[in-house]
């Protein structure tokens, strides 16, 4: 972790294998009054050990409840089903005991809302040291250096360690909760918006520093966000999710670059890019109406109603997630037509007219 000799705690936490994620068609319905709320409906997607998938799209559709069950975090309201299989062993299934060990263990999160994720009356030193003691048979002095360490990593000084989350600032708990996610080397972080509370630079310096014990160590890494540009910086492959749905995955630059579905066209639209010397920034184009009620079964694509390229057959087929090439899947039944449809959507009037429509 830090200079000079390594302790034999990170020694044996940087031993610990890398981890495969396997997921298959995971479903997740919220019971309510009205009926099953379907957040998430049938997804399916792999992160193979020192990978990073980014898992990306806009407030609503589905990315946060994803994180939450493969921790099996979700309120008993919530009815799942499907395969979480962590190194072959179904999350879903596990009873108390194993899932105990497996969260923190081999999978550990780093949530959006870092106060709550945090106790408001032990100090967050104790709460990271308690956190290594459920797991690793070593004494407070042992744990405590670790904690030490893992602060100096994210841009903390030690000596805080013996502060309460009140006295940090909004950025602050956030990188402690980053700390205390890699506090026992999990095979594989769950970074929902992790960076969400910093500003620029740090953000920047975070997500470098989380990079490079991904990099050096083998982990894996699932990063959830709907900021396109910190996919396209930080991520090997990318599911890109609408109303419930994986619509597009596949490689990184692949899909970012040559998008096949006409919702990662729109959402690419709506993010400022480097320019080339001399280029004309093109304006920000934003998709116009909002996701579809999912309390309703959905006949077709659940992006037609806002898609500027929609037909009839989009309103009453469900196209599949299919492979387009190489490792390259899309959810839309006009893939021949991406290279026409790119062209267009850079236009805004392409999506002005849908606009009117809508």
């Amino acid at each position: 972790m830090g200079q000079g000799t390594k302790s034999d705690l990170d020694i044996r936490l940087d031993r610990k294998p890398p981890v495969r994620l396997v997921v298959e068609d995971l479903r997740v319905a919220y019971q309510t009054e009205r009926g099953p709320f379907r957040a998430v409906d049938g997804i399916s997607f792999e992160v193979a050990p020192g990978s990073v998938l980014g898992l990306v799209g806009e407030s609503g559709c589905g990315k946060s409840t994803v994180v939450k069950a493969l921790l099996r975090l979700l309120p008993e309201t919530a009815k799942t089903s499907g395969r979480v299989l962590l190194d072959d062993a179904d999350i879903l299934t596990m009873d108390a005991k194993a899932l105990r060990s497996a969260r923190w263990n081999k999978i550990a999160l780093v949530t959006q809302s870092a106060m709550n994720a945090l106790d408001p009356v032990i100090r967050i030193g104790d709460q990271i040291v308690e956190s290594i003691r459920a797991h690793e048979p070593v004494d407070r002095a042992a744990a405590m250096q670790r904690a030490a360490d893992l602060f100096a990593l994210v841009g903390l000084p030690p000596e805080r360690l013996v502060e309460f989350p009140h006295q940090f600032s909004g950025g602050m708990r956030q990188r402690a909760v980053i700390a205390m996610a890699l506090s026992l080397n999990a095979g594989l972080l769950l970074a929902d918006e992790p960076t969400t509370a910093l500003d620029p630079i740090m953000q920047d310096q975070i997500m470098s520093r989380i990079r490079h014990i991904q990099q050096s160590l083998s982990r894996s890494m699932i990063l959830v966000t709907h900021d396109v540009g910190l996919v396209a910086e930080n991520c090997d492959t990318v599911a890109v999710m609408y109303a419930g749905k994986v619509i597009e995955r596949g490689p990184t630059l692949e899909v970012l670059n040559s998008p096949r579905h006409p919702y990662t066209m729109g959402l690419r639209n709506a993010f400022p890019r480097i320019l080339e010397e001399g280029e004309a920034r093109p304006p920000l184009i934003s998709i116009s109406g909002g996701l579809p009620d999912l309390f309703r079964p959905i006949p077709g694509c659940r992006f037609a109603p806002r898609c500027p390229f929609a037909t009839s057959r989009c309103t009453s087929e469900e196209p599949p997630l299919s492979l387009t090439e190489g490792a390259h899947f899309s959810a839309c039944h006009y893939q021949d037509r991406a290279e026409e449809f790119r062209e267009a959507a850079l236009k805004p009037g392409t999506w002005r007219k849908q606009e009117l429509a809508s």
